[in-house]
């Protein structure tokens, strides 16, 4: 078997191991503010089976105070960069940082920037998918409503859609440049920010079955797409793209290079261990290009299947529910004793305030984890610089990568019974754009805490406000969903 290229993991003890290099990090992020926790993080001997603990204290030990919060991801974003590493194809291995060393600035011989000007008209207002319709204005307003009584999002979220909603010149970002990194992604900006008339620098693999469709949407848009494309004549689709993971230093010399102001956007997704490779791909180039230029602007979609500080009100929402909810007087009990107290188990204690959290899917493991952790941490280290930072929540979505998952697939299908509402791609991607508008144009509010950052305008879909535990309920769910996620 080749060894692997690019950002790859580091040798410990003579294999890439992800599981001692994710024990590593957690322990060391841990360590300046929990040393207690940093030691149970070095004892775990069952890292695929026992992480959620350790991830859970990344939360808890930054809650005493702000500064500890920055200080948990400064550790953990030192002990990412000091770990992995990059490797060429002869074989030679070297800090990330000395990858991308010279890169800003030279030029990037092996690619070329070709610009898709779209044929279409810019919408004049801020329009969202939802169940065969096109919300708009009073309709729009409405839905929101709806979602904040349900308990879906955050009231802070309609703030600031409806801010978007009322000023719709601010749909094109003038002035801006927005690098989608991820640009197929279903949960990606692209096709909202094109349909607006804004500019796009989409990065994303070199795959012409994946550029047919991005390129397709670019013609067919109003905005433009700037594409990193090798030098040649044949068609855009078969020279567009570039690898993150394995041309790192290639990708982030073309983002550095391009002009106007930039926004460096993290859409990208892999399935296992590639995830965490290609999201420290995307860590690098961001810190290599804000470096650079400090002026550049991050945006993130965090997962709602993590461990987040929730506020009061929400925890206040959540236990009303639990004393509220017909099934805590008719199947709570038995189902409570049948299962050892595994099943409904309440959400929250009453009075806490913040609340945790927790919506892991543990099928989706420590690596999947490992990866949106990192994107927190940069988001809150940029934002503690002094960086423009839109990092927003986005709701549980029916995506394919969701779908191929037949247990996820099924508890999604049955989530509703639970008061969980789980998105379809078109609102969830739209929605995420129109808040990234409103965070660039009007910014979000400054918060005392980073918690309080990562909670404004959340679309948790109603994970944070349901009345049980979600990995509690999340067997019944499935279980009651199965059939109708059956293909």
């Amino acid at each position: 078997m080749s060894e692997p290229t690019g950002v790859v993991f580091p040798e410990v003890e003579g294999r890439r191991s992800t599981g001692a290099t994710g024990r590593g990090v957690v322990a060391e992020a841990l360590a300046p503010v929990d040393p207690v926790g940093a030691a149970a993080a070095h004892r775990e001997t069952n890292w695929r089976s026992g992480y959620l603990t350790h991830f859970r204290r990344l939360v808890e030990a930054g809650l005493a105070r702000p500064e500890d919060a920055r200080a948990v991801a400064e550790a953990g974003l030192a002990s990412v960069h000091e770990r992995m590493r990059w490797r060429d194809p002869d074989g030679r291995e070297v800090r990330l940082a000395a990858a991308l060393g010279g890169v800003v600035g030279s030029p990037a011989d092996r690619l070329a920037t070709e610009v898709v000007t779209g044929s279409g008209r810019p919408d004049t207002a801020l329009t969202l998918p939802y169940r065969g319709k096109r919300l708009a204005g009073d309709d729009l307003r409405r839905q929101l409503d709806t979602w904040v009584a349900d308990g879906v999002v955050e009231p802070s979220l309609r703030e600031a859609v409806t801010s978007v909603l009322e000023n719709p010149e601010w749909l094109r970002l003038e002035g801006r440049t927005v690098v989608v990194l991820g640009a197929a992604a279903e949960m990606g900006p692209l096709r909202a920010l094109l349909r607006w008339g804004a500019t796009v620098a989409a990065v994303d693999l070199p795959r012409p079955d994946l550029w047919a469709r991005v390129l397709d949407e670019a013609r067919t848009g109003a905005g433009r797409v700037l594409v990193p494309a090798g030098h040649g004549t044949s068609a855009l689709a078969d020279r567009a793209g570039v690898d993150l993971v394995h041309d790192l230093p290639t990708a982030t010399g073309w983002v550095a290079g391009l002009e106007g102001s930039l926004v460096v956007g993290n859409y990208v997704y892999a399935d296992g261990a590639t995830n965490v490779r290609v999201s420290v791909a995307v860590d690098a180039l961001t810190r290599t290009v804000r470096e650079a230029r400090p002026d550049t602007a991050l945006s993130f979609l965090a997962t709602p299947t993590d461990v987040f500080a929730v506020p009061g009100d929400a925890v206040a929402a959540s236990v009303q529910a639990y004393t509220q909810r017909r099934t805590s007087k008719v199947l709570r009990v038995p189902l409570r004793t049948l299962s050892g107290g595994r099943l409904l188990r309440r959400n929250y204690l009453p009075g806490e305030d913040p609340g945790i959290n927790d919506s892991v899917v543990l099928q989706q493991g420590p690596n999947y984890l490992l990866a949106k952790r990192i994107q927190r941490w940069r988001a809150t280290t940029a934002r503690a610089e002094g960086a423009d930072v839109s990092f927003k929540i986005a709701p549980p979505t029916r995506t394919r990568s969701v779908l191929k998952n037949r247990a996820l697939a099924a508890a999604y299908a049955g989530a509703h019974r639970f008061g969980v509402e789980v998105f379809e791609p078109g609102t969830a991607n739209t929605l995420m754009a129109a808040l990234l508008v409103h965070d660039l144009v009007e910014g979000a509010p400054a918060q005392e805490h980073p918690w309080q950052d990562e909670a404004w305008a959340a679309a948790h879909g109603g994970l944070w406000r349901c009345a049980y535990d979600p990995r509690s309920a999340l067997g019944l769910a499935a279980l009651l969903g199965a059939a109708s996620a059956r293909p």
